[in-house]
């Protein structure tokens, strides 16, 4: 499993600490220093099944910053990934995979379910 997240991120905290409390081995990746790359993203939509808007950390400095409210509602999926994977921060983390199965953010029950 690799797992993306960002060191001062508390939610990450979260996550960290349940897979270590689950006995879960996994590849603690930096998302800022090592984004996914555009590829990755792309990947991690479809196997997520979730809307590709669901990526982007909207409650962070960089996501307004860029005015990605305004922006995203224009963009094709391609380019959502294409900026997320130019810019760790607007990504919502953390962001878990086996390469089958894809997580983001943390919630609890959606861990246990996906990854016990």
């Amino acid at each position: 499993m690799k797992l993306y997240c960002y060191p001062n991120c508390g939610t990450c905290k979260k996550a960290v600490k349940w897979l270590d409390e689950q006995g879960i081995k996994y590849e603690y990746i930096h998302i800022v220093e090592n984004p996914p790359t555009k590829e990755e993203i792309l990947d991690f939509m479809d196997k997520s099944g979730l809307p590709p808007r669901r990526f982007f950390n909207t409650s962070g400095k960089k996501y307004r910053e860029l005015n990605m409210k305004d922006k995203i509602k224009d963009m094709t999926k391609e380019e959502m990934a294409e900026q997320l994977a130019q810019e760790g921060m607007l990504i919502k983390r953390p962001i878990a995979t086996d390469g089958e199965r894809v997580t983001v953010g943390f919630k609890e029950d959606a861990y246990a379910e996906t990854w016990s």
